[in-house]
């Protein structure tokens, strides 16, 4: 029995492909089983192609897969975009009769099911889905009970008729495949037990981060694929007397989140590469004025308005010298759901000790990913607070102290008023455009950072505990792409090739010695991104002695690891 299985949902945006592929990682979670999902739809409101991938396992996933052992096709155009990927031992469940009749490629297991007949006949033809989720769940063995606990718990809110009109064509689904004879050998390995894990998206889990960090304040533009962060918080941050607010563009809400900060209060916003790059004033503020925030850039394809519903990680560039003047910033990237909260936390924890702000890069593909993740222990995550004022002695907010960090005081503090602008000022806040001043405040801003790469974690080593040796080959990667390179890491080896994986978190200030002592264990460096520049290796040739090759990808999809396999042995040969 396979016990690494693919499912992809394909068809028209409506039909329900988002929701099928969502009841059966839920499913397949409450299983105990391991989930990676990734999903993609179009920028339109409904209408156009859309799927969803579902990859399980008993065995930790890092990526969605190099592509599917199952199609699960509602109609011709899903079938058309997929049938590159329709190899022998690949199996297609397809509507029949639909709007297409396939041609079954060679060693294709095909399963016809009247999805869209069924669901006419119970005179409910927006069931077609559920007609489909059932048939799915007897060829390929996901767990039965839990789908219908799933079902049941998604449509209960829409009143009990419609939990029985997609309960019945869930059943009516089940009817169908078991009149198949099944031919493949593909089944969700459901033998275990449910264990202490929640399933969340990319974006779900930067919202949990920040409320775990002490959000406050949240205030954001709506903007793909960012806005289901703030619809995340927006349902958790009132319990607890903290503020959402949807402002009406990018400009205001870094505005607002900056005001937060201002008067005490942990905030930050999240946004897009269009809404970071309408930030890049304030958040030259945010660096003049010293005021801690989190901005969170999920990245989509670009330039200008671009691929909005697609990934890419081309917004390094932007995050780390966007803006004009010398206005610094921290930059932060996540490899997974489990890290966007660890990351998240750790964002606020170094824009409230630094006082600046921090940007932390997510992308398309991992905001609307899914993944199991053990439940976590808000408790356990170590919080940092900005340091405050002692009331003693005169007040002077931007006082030059030795680490470069000057206490705040929060608006009403007896002795502390302060003014906090973008003008240059000098210790105490006021207008000051001498030369030495200005040098001196630079000096200042930028010398606090540069304890930065203490406080976060060393970028990662992929390689043997204790291994010295030269490798044949080292990948360094970032965001979501070093779950694909964890994977490729682990089938090169299985063939014998010496290699190791870099992942920095850390990518500006950039961990400079880090990056030094894995170079020098590896022979040739290979740096995969998805952006058309190379925009890390770009950095890391500026910054460091390394020469990596860069492998850019642009395409508005991830990279899968049998990529990266093939271009390591290409090097190599």
């Amino acid at each position: 029995m396979k016990k690494d299985l693919t499912i992809r949902v394909a068809g028209e945006g409506g039909e329900g492909v988002i929701s099928t592929g969502d009841m059966i990682t839920q499913a397949c979670a409450r299983a105990g089983l391991e989930v990676y999902t990734s999903k993609t739809f179009p920028a339109e409101i409904k209408g156009g192609y859309a799927r969803y991938q579902v990859r399980t396992s008993r065995q930790k996933l890092t990526n969605p897969g190099d592509g599917f052992d199952v199609l699960c096709a509602f109609n011709g155009e899903a079938f058309e975009m997929s049938r590159h990927r329709l190899v022998a031992g690949t199996v297609l469940v397809y509507d029949c009769p639909g709007d297409f009749t396939p041609e079954i490629p060679a060693g294709v297991v095909a399963y016809p099911v009247p999805m869209s007949e069924a669901a006419k006949e119970m005179r409910n033809p927006r069931a077609k889905n559920m007609v489909a989720l059932g048939a799915l769940s007897v060829l390929f063995n996901i767990p039965e009970n839990s789908l219908r606990e799933v079902i049941v718990t998604k449509f209960k809110r829409k009143g009990e008729e419609i939990v029985q009109g997609n309960l019945t064509a869930f059943e009516k689904g089940r009817e169908l495949a078991a009149t198949l004879i099944k031919t493949d050998g593909y089944l969700v390995d459901a033998s275990g037990t449910a264990k202490d894990v929640i399933v969340l998206s990319g974006n779900q889990a930067v919202g949990l981060g920040a409320l775990i960090a002490g959000v406050d304040v949240f205030s954001a533009y709506p903007i793909t694929p960012a806005t289901e962060i703030a619809n995340y918080v927006s349902r958790h941050l009132p319990k607890r007397g903290g503020t959402l607010i949807q402002a009406e563009d990018e400009i205001a809400s870094i505005s607002q989140v900056l005001g937060a900060s201002y008067a005490g209060k942990k905030s930050m916003t999240a946004t897009s590469g269009p809404g970071l790059a309408l930030m890049g004033e304030m958040l030259g503020m945010a660096f003049m004025s010293e005021l801690p925030c989190v901005v969170v850039d999920v990245q989509r394809g670009g330039p200008s308005t671009g691929l909005p519903t697609k990934h890419e990680q081309s917004d390094l560039f932007l995050a780390i010298h966007g803006g004009h003047g010398d206005a610094g910033r921290i930059v932060l990237s996540v490899e997974d759901v489990e890290d966007c909260i660890a990351m998240t936390v750790t964002a606020f924890n170094l824009a409230e000790k630094y006082q600046c702000p921090v940007i932390l890069l997510s992308d398309g593909s991992l905001a609307f990913s899914t993944q199991t993740v053990p439940t976590p222990n808000p408790d356990s995550f170590p919080l940092v607070n900005r340091e405050r004022w002692n009331g003693e002695g005169t007040y002077h907010r931007y006082a030059l102290t030795a680490s470069g960090i000057s206490p705040m005081a929060d608006p009403g503090t007896p002795g502390g008023a302060h003014i906090a602008t973008g003008i240059e000022h000098g210790e105490n806040g006021q207008p000051c455009y001498t030369p030495v001043n200005h040098e001196a405040m630079q000096a200042k801003r930028f010398g606090k950072l540069k304890t930065v790469i203490a406080d976060v974690a060393p970028a990662e080593v992929d390689g043997e505990v204790g291994d010295k040796n030269t490798s044949d080959i080292g990948i360094i990667a970032w965001g979501s792409t070093i779950g694909v390179v964890r994977e490729a890491i682990t089938r090169l080896r299985a063939e014998g090739i010496r290699v190791k994986g870099f992942y920095p978190k850390l990518l500006h200030p950039l961990p400079v010695s880090q990056f030094e002592a894995f170079g020098a264990t590896c022979s040739r460096l290979l740096l995969p991104e998805v952006n058309f520049q190379g925009q890390l290796a770009h950095f890391v040739r500026a910054e460091t002695s390394l020469r990596p090759t860069s492998f850019p990808l642009c395409g508005g999809l991830p990279f899968t690891p049998a990529m990266i396999v093939n271009r390591v042995k290409e090097m190599l040969s």
